[in-house]
């Protein structure tokens, strides 16, 4: 006997919020951290600083962006 899930389209609007928050994210911080890099090559001598001010900057922004996706409603935000 197998039993069949159906996700309802709650659910599957949560996970799709959810991939697009978390990819939003590890991009975020990504070029967060590549800028960090950059600064800290280029202008500040190699110091680590740069580094972490980029990396939170990106996840700060990453924040700020998932939280405004969880309080929209609809579907409409993450298609565009």
């Amino acid at each position: 006997m197998s039993s069949t899930v159906s996700t309802t389209p709650s659910s599957t609007l949560i996970d799709s919020k959810w991939d697009l928050v978390l990819s939003n994210a590890i991009v975020k911080t990504g070029l967060g951290f590549g800028a960090g890099v950059l600064a800290s090559v280029l202008v500040f001598r190699r110091r680590s600083f740069p580094v972490w001010i980029g990396v939170g900057f990106g996840l700060g922004r990453a924040y700020a962006e998932g939280d405004s996706i969880f309080r929209s409603s609809g579907l409409r935000e993450i298609k565009a």
